[in-house]
């Protein structure tokens, strides 16, 4: 029998169903919609062109992961009701409900000292309010609050459908073939014991491929050394541009959709006012104001937006001890500008870290079980792995300073 609802046309999955009524008024609210114009990877277009793919799609694949998921469990006898199904689609489908413009990016200069998924979280309530308490056991299930712990496990844990998808997508979009994982095999090989997620023994070896693909995609992709260099920059012009607010030397219409959040700090309550503002940004927003900031009189402001439209980004370089004081300095001495101060003089140069943790050995570890039942980690049975420095994050320090002419 034909369904009733839509059919998305994905490129890596083909054709994903909708599979309730709920779902499809939750993918067609403005709120989910603006993801249709918010960069699943930020700033990633400036070094991997093809990579222009949205959360919107993510969030739409990660749902049919979770749709196949269901099937897989639900084949090998675990009980899943119809209600319980409907709001694990519906928990990972809004995960990335929070997300500002260009992902993660703009989020630190928005919403001072606020996560993304606290953001998910109230928007989440919002719409829950909003349908009439309809998304209460999604929400129960996204904030681990449910008695089913697998549920959750799926959303956010260690495989879950998230990683999956973006994993694979991203990948997909960038041409990066290492992220490309096998998510068929890994979901067909997912069981339940004692409400964990576990995972058959005999899928180990895609399990430990998809460790090591995001350890791999984490460093050639995510924490690239260009696409980090254009996030800081990004975060450095917002920042400017607060910093000239407060002191009286720019104003904005407080007509501006941005207007809000150069006026808030990290001890501004997030209501519903400010979210629901939040709610209306997307890409084009902080697009729009750099390009307006290139010819600004303040050489700062003007050249960090020059560096983002025009693709004229800092060098970056990555070592794994911090980098010196005088290292700083001798980059500073060579900017030809040396009528500016030791503070904007910062805003061109300037260090940091990064870091990256493939594998978390603790409760929320990855369980394999063996036929006669046994359940053991996957740090145990992989005897060829060094899951002690698997586990460890690698920090590397960043030393971001402009190209010479």
């Amino acid at each position: 029998m034909r369904s009733k609802y839509p059919l998305f046309n994905d490129p890596i999955y083909g054709f994903i169903a909708i599979q309730s009524e709920l779902i499809l008024q939750l993918i067609n609210h403005p709120y989910f919609q603006r993801l249709r114009r918010i960069s699943q990877m930020g700033l990633s277009s400036l070094v991997y062109p093809g990579a222009h793919h949205t959360r919107f799609e993510h969030a739409i694949g990660a749902m049919h992961i979770m749709q196949n998921a269901i099937t897989v469990l639900t084949s090998k006898g675990i009980k899943i009701s119809m209600e319980e199904q409907e709001a694990m689609q519906i928990a990972i489908l809004l995960h990335d409900i929070g997300h500002g413009p260009f992902s993660h990016a703009t989020e630190k200069a928005l919403l001072p000292g606020v996560h993304h998924e606290e953001v998910s979280i109230r928007v989440i309530k919002m719409l829950n309010k909003e349908f009439d308490g309809a998304l209460d056991l999604a929400l129960q299930i996204f904030r681990n609050e449910y008695p089913r712990k697998f549920m959750h496990q799926l959303v956010s844990g260690q495989v879950d459908v998230d990683r999956l998808d973006y994993l694979k997508r991203d990948s997909f979009y960038t041409g990066v073939t290492d992220g490309n994982i096998n998510t068929d095999r890994i979901v067909a090989m997912m069981n339940v014991a004692e409400e964990r997620l576990v995972f058959e023994s005999k899928g180990v070896h895609s399990l430990e491929k998809f460790l090591l693909a995001r350890r791999l995609m984490y460093w050639q992709v995510y924490l690239h050394k260009t696409s980090l260099a254009a996030e800081l920059i990004l975060i450095k012009t917002l920042t400017r541009f607060r910093v000239l607010l407060e002191s009286g030397n720019e104003t904005i219409m407080d007509t501006h959709v941005l207007y809000p959040f150069f006026k808030i700090d990290k001890d501004t309550p997030l209501n519903e006012s400010i979210l629901s503002k939040y709610l209306i940004l997307d890409d084009s927003d902080v697009l729009s104001l750099l390009k307006s900031w290139v010819h600004h009189e303040d050489i700062v402001l003007s050249s960090l937006s020059k560096q983002l439209i025009n693709r004229n980004l800092p060098k970056v370089k990555l070592q794994s001890i911090p980098f010196e004081e005088k290292a700083l300095e001798k980059k500073k001495k060579r900017l030809k500008h040396t009528n500016l101060s030791a503070t904007i003089l910062d805003n061109f140069v300037f260090t940091g870290s990064v870091s990256n943790q493939t594998y978390i050995s603790d409760q929320a570890q990855i369980l394999l079980q063996e036929r006669s039942g046994k359940i053991n980690s996957i740090a145990k049975s992989i005897d060829y792995l060094d899951f002690e420095q698997f586990s460890k994050p690698i920090h590397k320090y960043y030393l971001c300073y402009p190209k010479s002419k």
